[in-house]
């Protein structure tokens, strides 16, 4: 049997632009903390694959093994930023999260939304929760088969990743850079249908793992940059 592939984060793609000052501070000073991810299937889990969101969990406990996080999962398959939207006071707000990590751009690019229509509610949505005292990071879509696929998917795409860039760097939001990731991934060798579960959308369980894996350091590093220690 081969070995397990490795696992390569790189941190020069996912590295934050910005703090995560709220959940800092609730390390800090709060044994109880609260995530919520909101998203689609990609982060309400699909073929049996287990999801992001508990693994994020997972690695955050044993980093932090003093605090009780709990990563809320508030995904909904074949969703996207409009339907999110309409449930950020119902699935985010009312769970008084430190910290909400948005998944958005999958089924733009796989339902063929209206780009304006996303970019409005992402716009309407991140200025919703910039009032409230959390921090935020959007993460944008998966790079496989059925998003990359050909040359017009590929293109629509990279608007839509290009878009969901500019309304985070604009809103100075975090933002994990999925997309990039993988097709980094691509790039050094990986082949494209290894990163899928077989039905060209969803993330394999390399894939999957490898992510929450990337995730978690990212925000691990940019929990450093505020000051929070292990044995927080």
């Amino acid at each position: 049997m081969s070995a397990p592939r490795p696992c390569e984060t790189h941190p020069d793609i996912v590295r934050f632009d910005y703090g995560l000052p709220h959940f800092a501070r609730a390390l800090k000073h709060q044994r109880k903390i609260r995530l919520v991810a909101l998203g689609s299937s990609s982060t309400a889990g699909a073929d049996n694959i287990l999801p992001y969101p508990p693994r994020l969990e997972m690695l955050l406990r044993q980093r932090f093994f003093a605090r009780m996080i709990d990563v809320i999962n508030r995904g909904i398959g074949g969703q996207e930023a409009p339907e999110e939207f309409a449930r950020i006071e119902s699935d985010v707000v009312a769970e008084q999260p430190v910290l909400v990590v948005w998944q958005v751009g999958t089924n733009a690019v796989y339902k063929s939304y209206n780009p304006a229509e996303v970019r409005a509610t992402l716009e309407a949505g991140l200025d919703m929760l910039a009032a409230l005292p959390l921090d935020v990071v959007v993460m944008d879509s998966q790079y496989t088969e059925a998003i990359v696929g050909t040359p017009d998917k590929l293109a629509f795409a990279n608007t839509i990743m290009s878009m969901i860039a500019e309304v985070t760097a604009v809103r100075r939001v975090n933002l994990f850079r999925r997309f990039a990731l993988m097709k980094r991934w691509v790039d050094d060798g990986i082949p494209r249908a290894e990163l899928d579960d077989g039905g060209q959308l969803h993330t394999s369980e390399w894939a999957t793992g490898c992510i929450s894996w990337a995730l978690f350091d990212a925000t691990d590093a940019a929990l450093e940059a505020e000051g929070v220690a292990q044995s927080t």
